[in-house]
């Protein structure tokens, strides 16, 4: 059912001057960082904990449980990870471009709860107005004393930067952005010792948040983490940005209270994605970006939920609902996703750098006709090799989980439309010629 809860993190977008320090003042902005300052770093953390705020980014790890990993030490360091690179996936993008100091404020009472003097904010290049918008409110708040030194007066200093990145899918790997904060090339690190928190940004220990996840924060000190756990059931808790997109008549970000909503409200709410065009049907739809498992029709009456999405054998991951109609060709939708994912790896690692290789030619040889029966099993091969079982959550022979991920769609295809795949193989090519 659709809930009246009210907006957290979108509360201002549709506000014409929503990026301005002027337009952000004018709707409570920078009252969460005060009374966080008033608060303490120790009840900033505990009203994080009482608020069971997941992480936004794909993994859905507690926040307040990353901030307690971090180790002791005389440097500590945040990195806010604003390099959203999952295809299909918009949320952060508007946060950064549509209300940038919320980033800020965000990221600030997460440093002063983490007790961290230096922050970064890694935001992908290809945001060009984001990244334009953002650096101009980092100015902004430097001048207004939101950052800098003796912050509002406080003891508390903080110095914020904002690093574009370079445009690499992989560096949405918190380890591989690292690096590539550090000036090397995006290459994930191997887990352990490489944890973030105990060996992370120049060797000293860091916490790395999404762009989301903090912008939650200045909301939950001003209502307390028991009104953010109010919302949604479990361990989801709260609303969340979900970016829907594919075959629906209105595609485009929503702000949901978490498990009461479901994906059927989402795709066919008139309200909220508006359903499918004229005499379609859904055939499929990707419920957490398209690294994750699709589900078919059956699953439309699943939450919005962490769990129970997870127990149905997928992701919410980075919020990215992707939706396909009848008219779609499953095989296409498979290889392009493979070669999205082919051509990302960073090429560390064997299975994923020459099995994506060899699943993206064999899906293009059934797509432009020249494939064989036997190649089904092929393809279900080669993605036991790179993740053995081909179930979900996939099992790791690489250092990051870029290269397990890459089988989900082509699993997802052959066990579901087994039958249209080898269409491909009888009728020479694809039998929904101009599918889209």
């Amino acid at each position: 059912m659709i809930t009246d809860a009210a907006p957290i993190v979108t509360a201002r977008v549709g506000h014409d001057d929503s990026h301005t320090l002027e337009g952000y003042l004018a709707t409570g902005g920078y009252e969460g960082l005060r009374r966080a300052l008033e608060l303490g770093r120790d009840q900033v953390r505990a009203e994080v904990d009482a608020a069971s705020l997941l992480g936004r980014g794909g993994a859905g790890f507690p926040a307040g449980r990353k901030w307690s990993m971090l180790g002791r030490a005389d440097v500590t360091y945040l990195v806010v990870n604003g390099d959203e690179s999952e295809p299909a996936t918009f949320k952060d993008h508007l946060l950064v471009e549509r209300d940038p100091h919320q980033v800020i404020e965000g990221a600030t009472i997460a440093a002063y709860a983490l007790g961290v003097a230096q922050a970064f904010v890694f935001c992908r290049g290809e945001f060009a107005l984001g990244l334009e918008r953002l650096t101009a409110a980092v100015n902004e708040a430097y001048a207004h004393g939101a950052l800098g030194r003796s912050i509002f007066g406080s003891d508390f200093s903080l110095d914020l930067v904002i690093h574009p990145g370079a445009g690499a899918y992989i560096c949405g790997e918190e380890t591989a952005l690292l690096e590539s904060l550090e000036g090397k090339r995006g290459f994930p690190r191997i887990k352990p010792p490489y944890f973030p928190a105990a060996i992370g940004l120049y060797g000293a220990p860091t916490v790395v948040n999404n762009v989301e996840t903090v912008s939650n924060l200045p909301w939950i000190v001003r209502h307390g983490g028991a009104a953010f756990a109010a919302l949604g059931t479990g361990s989801s808790t709260g609303t969340r940005l979900f970016a829907l997109s594919g075959h629906v008549r209105r595609p485009g970000w929503y702000e949901l209270e978490m498990s009461k909503v479901t994906f059927r409200d989402l795709i066919f709410d008139p309200s909220l994605g508006g359903g499918l065009a004229e005499g379609r049907s859904l055939k499929a739809f990707i419920p957490g970006g398209v690294s994750a498992p699709w589900f078919g029709p059956e699953q439309l009456d699943l939450g919005l939920d962490q769990e129970a999405v997870g127990k149905a054998g997928s992701m919410l991951g980075s919020g990215s609902v992707v939706v396909m109609d009848d008219s779609t060709c499953v095989l296409r939708a498979a290889w392009r996703i493979t070669r999205f994912f082919h051509r990302e790896s960073c090429g560390q690692c064997t299975p994923c750098r020459e099995g994506g290789g060899w699943l993206e030619k064999i899906l293009r040889r059934l797509e432009e006709g020249g494939g064989r029966e036997e190649d089904l099993d092929l393809l279900m091969d080669a993605c036991d090799n790179i993740a053995p079982g081909v179930s979900w959550p996939p099992q790791q022979t690489t250092i990051c989980v870029l290269g397990p991920s890459i089988p989900s769609s082509i699993a997802s295809a052959v066990r579901m439309f087994r039958d249209e795949l080898l269409l491909h193989v009888k009728e020479g090519g694809c039998p929904l010629r101009g599918a889209r």
